[in-house]
């Protein structure tokens, strides 16, 4: 989870490779991790603590401090089920750590970079949810963030979105969005390479369909136009896919990857995850594996009590958009957002 400070000339804010991939990691906390407790009891509760074991925490509230947007001010009821807003940054980090992330096409095997991001803001009463796409494209002013390693990182202005997360980690992606959009994140979710195409083929595999054929020789997809039914593996070549499809841009991968949201929310609603233990298990191991959360969400207990949260909300009640952005006038390859909407869209999230 480390990274280093750059020159800025490196391959980490300028290489374009095309390796984010969407991870519809709150909801599948809401159907899957909201049952597990059912295995804590008895001779199954070695499961309870192995899941729980399996969860890697960063403690970002101590490193951040108070220098944050605010957070909205509570109601004062005590309330068994929370159910006021919720701000999430969740991350794809394309980390080489372990043989399948490797596998799988991970990034440098000395970082990764966060190529997928998005904001899940979650609705008064949590029964509706607005995912905001963040493009890795995005030029930023990037803060000076605390480094893993010690000291800090140097401010920088017109940095790309995802050196952040390449140059200080969670911290510095939760500092970075935080600088962008004045909006406090509540909790921090990150699931890599391995964790989405496992929890795909853990739920049964999802279902999409393509106006256009795709053929990208960097994510190694070809896909005909139609529906198809894709494994772990080929729904993270999907969400990876940018050359395929379009003007080739990061803003066609997002498309893409919004479309297996909603497929993989689909798919988690309709799995029956919840009558069956064994499954609901293999889902839950295979998820916190892969998984990454402020330490305000690292106990599976913290999950589920999250997920419960959730259970009114619906596949259909999730709404999914991109930052405004228009092309950077220095530079045709990058955008930068576009005022005053992409304002008023933060504004909303408040």
């Amino acid at each position: 989870m480390t990274g280093r400070e750059g020159n800025g000339s490196g391959g980490n804010e300028d290489e374009g490779r095309g390796t984010g991939r969407r991870s519809a990691v709150l909801r599948t906390v809401g159907l899957t991790l909201a049952g597990v407790l059912v295995l804590a009891g008895g001779a199954a509760g070695w499961a309870y603590w192995r899941l729980d074991d399996n969860i890697t925490g960063v403690d970002i509230d101590q490193a951040l401090g108070d220098d944050r947007p605010p957070r909205p001010t509570p109601t004062g009821s005590a309330e068994p089920v929370p159910s006021g807003p919720l701000n999430i940054l969740v991350l794809g980090s394309d980390t080489r750590s372990g043989p399948e992330n490797q596998r799988l096409g991970g990034g440098d095997s000395d970082g990764g970079r966060s190529d997928s991001a998005m904001i899940v803001h979650l609705g008064p009463g949590r029964t509706s949810a607005t995912v905001v796409s963040i493009p890795r494209d995005t030029l930023v002013d990037r803060p000076s963030c605390p480094l893993p390693a010690g000291g800090t990182s140097r401010p920088r202005e017109g940095a790309m979105f995802n050196s952040a997360y390449a140059i200080g980690g969670p911290v510095c992606a939760v500092k970075t969005v935080e600088e962008l959009t004045d909006v406090r994140m509540d909790h921090y979710v990150e699931l890599d390479f391995a964790g989405f195409a496992g929890l795909v083929d853990a739920v049964g595999g999802v279902t999409v369909t393509t106006d256009v054929d795709i053929d990208d020789e960097d994510s190694h997809l070809r896909l005909d136009a139609g529906t198809h039914l894709l494994d772990g593996e080929r729904a993270l070549a999907l969400a990876r896919t940018r050359h395929g499809v379009g003007d080739g841009s990061d803003l066609g991968r997002i498309a893409l990857q919004q479309q297996l949201v909603k497929a993989l929310l689909e798919q988690v609603s309709s799995a029956g995850l919840l009558t069956d233990p064994g499954r609901l298990y293999r889902v839950a191991d295979t998820v916190t594996s892969h998984l990454t959360t402020d330490t305000g969400l690292d106990s599976l207990a913290e999950l589920t009590s999250l997920g419960r949260s959730l259970t009114g909300l619906s596949a259909d009640r999730v709404n999914t958009v991109m930052m405004p952005v228009v092309q950077a006038p220095w530079d045709r390859n990058r955008v930068v957002p576009d005022e005053p909407e992409a304002g008023a869209l933060w504004e909303s999230l408040r």
